[in-house]
């Protein structure tokens, strides 16, 4: 508990100054100069805290603003796809919902549950490796290069739990056929028996705010076909979830 207790004083002490020396941190937090290094180096690893090069402050990490976004506009992305998840959800009788990128994972902001014994349970709030999840993908599909860089740094993908770890050239010729087809596809990587499709929502300018996802026990999902028939009765949601979050209806 002490070390989570220091995690937080530090995210308060970057929200509030900007940026932060090594020095700062060990002082304001009362920890020794060696404590507070690896405090920073776990927050930059964990992409709560970024440095822009050896020796520079320590800023707030992508993760961190992302996280404040995503909690500013959840209650929007929320009441905008409210509707369309649960007539989505009972007509599919499977899970939908509604996940944001944070770094380089994917949070659930919200999420209705199939109306049947055997579903996927998908809590709000859970987080899992973008790269490995459905709707991870399908939002970073529609990122520059530029901007997946900045998210993996070193070219290298975190491991997942279900699926042996790709290559960075293998990760973005995925991102090509998805960005193409328009829907990611999700067999057991993220978790071993969940299979998913997601499909990203954009806004008005073509920016990804988050990706609707249609959750499945792996035992009723065994083939293209069959993902691509889901996305193909989950569309209309996802085209009226997005009009109602460009506020057009």
């Amino acid at each position: 508990m002490q070390s989570a207790g220091r995690a937080l004083q530090l995210i308060q002490l970057l929200g509030q100054r900007g940026e932060v020396t090594l020095t700062e941190v060990a002082r304001e937090l009362g920890i020794s100069p060696s404590m507070a290094h690896r405090l920073l180096v776990t927050g930059c690893e964990l992409d709560f805290v970024h440095q822009a090069q050896p020796g520079a402050p320590y800023g707030l990490g992508l993760a961190l603003k992302e996280l404040s976004l995503s909690a500013s506009s959840a209650v929007t992305l929320r009441d905008a796809g409210a509707t369309q998840l649960a007539e989505a959800a009972k007509e599919l009788r499977e899970t939908l919902s509604v996940v944001v990128l944070e770094g380089h994972q994917i949070r659930f902001v919200e999420t209705i549950e199939a109306e049947r014994a055997v579903r996927v349970a998908a809590p709000i709030g859970r987080v899992l490796p973008a790269h490995a999840s459905a709707g991870g993908r399908a939002i970073l599909s529609c990122l520059p290069p530029e901007e997946l860089l900045r998210r993996f740094p070193a070219r290298r993908l975190p491991p997942a739990a279900g699926a042996p770890r790709p290559s960075w050239e293998e990760f973005l010729n995925d991102l090509l056929h998805i960005r193409n087809r328009g829907w990611a596809l999700q067999m057991g990587e993220a978790e071993e028996d969940v299979a998913a499709v997601g499909q990203p929502v954009v806004d008005g300018l073509g920016n990804p705010r988050a990706a609707v996802v249609v959750s499945v026990p792996r035992s009723r999902l065994h083939s293209f076909p069959q993902a691509q028939a889901l996305i193909d009765a989950s569309e209309p949601y996802l085209l009226s979830f997005q009009r109602q979050l460009r506020g057009s209806g």
